[in-house]
């Protein structure tokens, strides 16, 4: 029941961008403590959700940029580094293997210690590794700060979905999701753009015996820029609400309603409506000792740690245990196949530039993937030359990255209309009949649109699946769900790459229908998902 101490004038409500059964709500409400849900709602979408969006923007791009830019680095780092196919698939691997590793450890500190800050802490923290990455000068050296930022950048993405969430009413916050994916794909269309203007640079600038800066370190250097400017923008945003109150300080809580309220109507603090918010730590505590858990307001870190276990514990546990089993494995199978064919396709665009460049005329996808099997593979062993007449290439990844901009932005729209569970099946299945279809691929403009399409419907269901999380699970669980979430399906894509180049070695069908094939089973896995749409949160 929504509760608030004042009626809300209707010129008002208009002005908040709130729905018509919320006006309804709201003139029947009560001189009561108000829930998030309510006071949420009074502070409409505005100014301060366009600031959000745009800070998320850089933060985004961050998390991107994080998992991706090694896929455009590896043409032109080979021969300075010495890669072999096994070496690339252990970077594209390790990044993801200390998101792993990292999970559970930043899903708690983010439940437990607050959004804001973490966000703050990680994303500086990630733009020092980053430098790190840009002056490697060995694999083993590369292979360590892609793996200590992957490490650090679990954390700010998972606090980063639950921030956006918390800041929307449940009318909006279906559309969070789509919002950040649009993001997402924006970075995935930044990165071959700043790798077109800065890769074929020959750069070889000595500093001292040992260092030698060249393009791609350039590369990896502009690509620190967006964890840096995300963790200073964070300075100046305050914490989530809802996380305040579940916390018990509602007081802090209230001020930050009220500053939303101010930036997204213009009107004064004081003319906001909710005057009380509801204690939810009675709440909480009396769901927490029915499930084993419980939460203290005002705790120390120490106590903090102490309860950890509990506020973990509830997940394993009905009602939730069920539904932690099935959107963990979903993600999985969703990220081991998109993961592993969308970081690979750089590879694969750079064999079919090359074939074409030295042939001088193209054939099918297969044709000129042999350069992948280890016979013609110990034919240019003695010599590597790094081809830097490769524009084809960051074009057709530019074609892949607008196509699942595209995308997000239509399924922005259709997310409340068809709803997650509907909207999953469908993609999970298109998706993995375009990966399929990739094997039969005769030319290269087949090729990108067949990637393309993959790429954007794969993509798309992540963020589905995620906002089908933020909805299943309470505040107390909700960070660390998504961390474990993520966590589970970074696992996937540890093993997709890590076994992917012996598929591309034992030939041209095995990469591409095993792909498919784990996508189409996710699509069927999602007919056992519960309906969460237009849920409020918990």
């Amino acid at each position: 029941m929504y509760k608030i101490k004042n009626s809300v004038p209707i010129d008002v409500i208009e002005l908040y961008d709130i729905t018509d059964e919320d006006s309804k709500k709201f003139k029947e409400i009560d001189e009561k403590p108000a829930d998030f849900e309510t006071a949420i709602t009074a502070c409409g979408f505005g100014k301060f959700n366009i600031i959000l969006y745009i800070i998320s923007t850089a933060a985004g791009w961050s998390s991107v940029f994080e998992t991706t830019t090694m896929s455009y680095v590896f043409p032109a780092a080979e021969c300075d580094l010495e890669l072999k196919l096994s070496h690339k698939g252990l970077l594209n691997a390790v990044t993801y293997s200390g998101m792993i590793s990292s999970a559970v450890i930043w899903g708690f500190l983010c439940d437990t210690l607050g959004r804001r800050k973490l966000l703050l802490i990680g994303f500086l923290l990630d733009a020092l590794f980053f430098l790190m990455a840009a002056s490697s000068q060995s694999f083993t050296l590369l292979m360590i700060a892609k793996f200590l930022g992957g490490f650090i950048i679990n954390g700010p993405f998972a606090a980063l979905t639950s921030y956006l969430s918390e800041f929307h009413n449940a009318h909006h916050r279906a559309r969070v999701q789509m919002v950040l994916g649009t993001i997402f794909s924006f970075g995935n269309l930044a990165l071959p753009l700043l790798a077109l203007g800065v890769l074929p640079i020959d750069i070889n600038v000595k500093m001292g015996e040992y260092f030698v800066f060249h393009s791609w370190n350039l590369y990896l250097l502009i690509c620190s820029l967006p964890a840096l400017i995300s963790g200073i923008a964070f300075i100046f945003l305050p914490e989530s609400p809802k996380f305040l109150m579940t916390m018990g300080r509602n007081e802090k809580a209230l001020q930050v309603f009220r500053k939303v309220y101010r930036m997204n109507t213009g009107k004064p603090e004081s003319t906001f409506p909710v005057k009380e918010l509801v204690d939810e730590t009675k709440v909480t505590k009396e769901n927490s000792n029915k499930r084993g858990g419980h939460v203290t307001a005002n705790r120390t870190k120490v106590q903090a740690m102490r309860e950890g276990w509990q506020q973990i514990k509830p997940l394993f546990f009905p009602p939730h245990v069920a539904k932690f089993i099935l959107v963990f494995t979903i993600q999985c199978l969703i990220m081991m196949s998109l993961n592993t064919l969308r970081l690979w396709l750089p590879q694969i665009f750079q064999a079919i530039n090359d074939y074409q460049y030295y042939n001088n005329e193209t054939a099918s996808l297969c044709v000129m993937m042999e350069v992948f099997q280890p016979k013609n593979m110990s034919i240019n062993a003695t010599e590597c030359v790094v081809n830097y007449n490769n524009s084809r290439v960051y074009a057709n990844s530019m074609i892949v990255a607008f196509t699942s901009m595209v995308g997000y932005i239509t399924a922005g729209t259709l997310i409340n209309t068809l709803g997650k569970k509907k909207l999953l099946c469908i993609l999970g299945t298109v998706s993995g009949t375009m990966a399929m279809s990739l094997y039969f691929s005769r030319n290269t403009p087949t090729t990108v649109v067949l990637s393309a399409l993959f790429i954007a419907f794969g993509s798309i269901g992540i963020n589905v699946i995620l906002a089908v999380v933020v909805d299943l699970f309470p505040t107390t669980l909700r960070t660390m769900t998504v961390s474990l979430t993520m966590m589970f399906g970074r696992a996937g894509a540890v093993l997709g790459n890590l076994v992917f180049p012996f598929l591309l070695e034992a030939g041209c069908a095995p990469p591409f229908f095993a792909v498919g094939s784990v996508m189409l089973g996710c699509a069927f896995l999602t007919c056992l998902l519960p309906n969460t749409d237009m849920k409020a949160l918990q």
